[in-house]
This record gives structure tokens, C-alpha cells and sequence, in this order.
């Protein structure tokens, strides 16, 4: 027994040892590896390196960030001459990622979602050359990846503004000095306060609100898997009449924006089903004015119908909601509500179907039809 269990540790320990010597050797030579070995790396700028390396590391996949300096001429530039704006170096994080666990369009993805592509002078209140947004391709695939993910964001008609956001050829990454490495947790006070004050996530919250345009749509138009017959059978048959956006909410997990969306203020009585499977969800008695633009109950109609799920996406913990027959990605709950559940069940409207009381009936829901007795 005990031999065994040395055998493991050995292994464990050999395979930690060559995800850090493959980082390392990312780090002396700022070159990707051979593409037939599944640790890749990657390389993006978008304001302070701090933010985006504390952002990153978050990531499933992701063995290690490096901050650093790229984009200019000068070798192994300080970061007062980087700051001096002479240099032409951008502050930048060099990712080591295991590809198998980890996929460059999701390091993209995260990428966008924690910068504003339209600033052209900088990253929020981080203002210079140096924190201009660039994406820094190693290869082929990553160039054309970047590009297409460019385009698409273009396309989405989220912004007013002209994108900013630079793709070129990485040429040398330098590394920065040593107190400018893993500073969220080698200085998480100053590190907090820092972000806090840059008024980063407030802007990035509201920047990417409309996210819901870009990632999913094209997805949505995939066709639903088909029967024996030929024909959309169960479930999937539902999924070929929701719309885009109803596709990205329920089967993408996206978030449509608050105050925008069909039932936030909704009053009227009735109960309201899966968008999917039809199954009942929530009702209007438990329904309540929760200020988020979302809407939101404080518990469910029928408890059996719905799966609670961790989720560590976007950099945040939460408590995912799902119906179980559907499977759709209602949104998530919360421990913040009114009496007497103290809960707040947060649902996107594209979700949900709303069955209005006069035509329970003939909707099939004629059961539910007691929940409005007496009135």
C-alpha cells in the first residue's frame, strides 16, 4: 500500500514539475512550443497587466501567467522606460495553457470581456500608450482566431465606436520585474484598492452588458438533431422555434440585459414555464420588484422541476439554475431576497414562458389554476 501511494505521489509531482518547466522555457525564450506538445501559450495587452494576469490565471486550463512588456523595439526594457511611452512596449501577460483543458477562442473570449476595445488612449482610467489593447498572435490559427473573434465584435453592433484593439505578430516577450509578478496575491490590499478604484469591473459590467449579441448568435442557428424520421423529435423540436437570443440564454448560458427583457416588470397573473420543455417554473403569487432588471422569485412553483449547479464563470461564484426535463439555463440564485425564503431566484425572461391565468386551461395548466382561488 505504502509503495503505491509513492508511486502516485512521484507522478504527481513529475507531471507539476513538467507543466512549470514548459512555462519556464516559455519564459526564457518568449516562443511558443511546438505545436505537437499540448502546452501552448498565448499573448494579450489591455491595460494594467496586474488586472489581466489576476483575470486570467482564474481560467480552467491555464498553468501559468507571466507579466511582461512587448509590442516595442527596445530589449529587456524597464518599466520606467515602458511607462516613459518611448519604448513602444505595451504592458502584456504572456498565458501557458495545457490545450487540452483550455482552447485559444475561450482565452479570446476572456480576453475581450475584460477590456473596452473601443479606448484607444489607454484602459480605463490607466491613460498612456503602454495600455493600449493588442492581441499578439503566435501562429496561423491564432491569427486567424483573433481576426474572426475582431469581426464578429464589429458585426454585433454593441459598439458606437470604432475598435481599437490592435492584432500583430508577437515578436519578444520581455518579462517584467519581479514585484510586478502574481501582485493580486503578493499585495492583495493595495492590489484591491487599485482595482477598486480604477473602476475596471463597473465599466466592464456595463460595456459588455449587450454581450449577449455576440457570443451565441451564431451558434443559434445550428439545427436541432433530428429523429429516425427525419423530423426534430422532444426536446431539441422546441429548440428549432426559439429565437437567438432565447438559444443563447437556454442552451449557451448567456445573459440577456437587465430592464430589456419581456418579463422584468411583468405583473400580470399566471405561472411561467420552461421556454423549452414547457415544464412550470415560477408563478406571479412569488413574484417580487427585486431592482435587478431581471425577473425574480422568491421560490419556485415546483422545486422538482429545477437543478442548482455551481458556477465559477466570469470570475464570480454562484449558485447556476437549470430545469431538469429541459435542461435550459434559467439564471442563477441568490441568497438576498424578501421574506420568508430570504432567497432571490434571478431568471432571464428569454427562458421563460409566461401562461397568463385566464388560459391555464387551455395550455394544459389547469391545475394551477387554485393558486388564484379566492381572489
Amino acid at each position: 500500500m505504502t509503495e503505491k501511494i509513492s508511486i502516485v505521489f512521484f507522478i504527481s509531482v513529475l507531471t507539476a514539475f513538467t507543466l512549470q518547466s514548459a512555462a519556464s522555457s516559455y519564459e526564457r525564450t518568449g516562443k511558443p512550443m511546438n505545436s505537437k506538445d499540448k502546452m501552448k501559450s498565448a499573448t494579450f495587452a489591455g491595460g494594467c497587466f496586474w488586472c489581466l494576469e489576476a483575470d486570467f490565471e482564474k481560467v480552467d486550463g491555464v498553468v501559468k501567467v507571466i507579466s511582461g512588456y512587448t509590442g516595442g523595439k527596445t530589449e529587456n526594457p524597464s518599466y520606467r522606460e515602458v511607462c516613459s511611452g518611448e519604448t513602444g512596449h505595451l504592458e502584456a501577460v504572456q498565458i501557458y495553457y495545457d490545450s487540452t483543458a483550455a482552447d485559444y477562442r475561450k482565452l479570446l473570449e476572456v480576453f475581450w470581456r475584460h477590456i473596452d476595445p473601443t479606448d484607444s488612449g489607454g484602459q480605463f482610467t490607466d491613460r498612456g500608450t503602454q495600455y493600449t489593447s493588442a492581441i499578439f498572435y503566435h501562429d496561423e490559427r491564432q491569427r486567424k482566431l483573433a481576426e474572426y473573434s475582431l469581426d464578429r465584435i464589429r458585426e454585433s453592433g454593441i459598439f458606437s465606436r470604432p475598435i481599437a484593439t490592435k492584432i500583430e505578430k508577437l515578436d519578444r516577450f520581455w518579462q517584467a520585474e519581479e514585484y510586478h509578478q502574481n501582485y493580486h496575491l503578493e499585495c492583495p490590499l493595495r492590489y484591491r484598492q487599485y482595482r477598486e478604484g480604477s473602476g475596471r469591473d463597473r465599466a466592464l459590467e456595463k460595456i459588455w452588458n449587450n454581450a449577449y449579441k455576440l457570443w451565441g448568435p451564431e451558434k443559434s442557428k445550428r439545427k436541432a438533431e433530428k429523429g429516425p424520421s427525419g423530423e426534430a423529435s422532444g426536446k431539441n423540436k422546441s429548440k428549432e422555434k426559439l429565437t437567438a437570443l432565447m438559444y443563447g440564454v437556454t442552451q449557451e448560458n448567456q445573459t440577456e440585459p437587465p430592464f430589456q427583457n419581456e418579463y422584468w416588470d411583468n405583473k400580470r397573473e399566471g405561472i411561467y414555464v420552461d421556454a423549452v420543455s414547457g415544464e412550470p417554473l415560477f408563478a406571479s403569487a412569488h413574484k417580487f420588484e427585486s431592482g435587478s432588471g431581471w425577473p425574480s422569485f422568491t421560490r419556485p412553483l415546483e422545486p422538482e422541476n429545477l437543478v442548482e449547479k455551481p458556477d465559477r464563470s466570469h470570475n464570480m461564484i454562484r449558485t447556476e439554475v437549470r430545469s431538469k426535463k429541459g435542461d435550459s439555463h434559467l439564471g442563477h440564485l441568490f441568497q438576498d431576497g424578501p421574506p420568508p425564503t430570504g432567497l432571490r431566484y434571478c431568471i432571464n425572461s428569454a427562458a421563460l414562458r409566461f401562461i397568463p391565468k385566464d388560459e391555464l386551461e387551455k395550455e394544459g395548466y389547469a391545475e394551477y389554476l387554485k393558486l388564484f382561488d379566492g381572489e
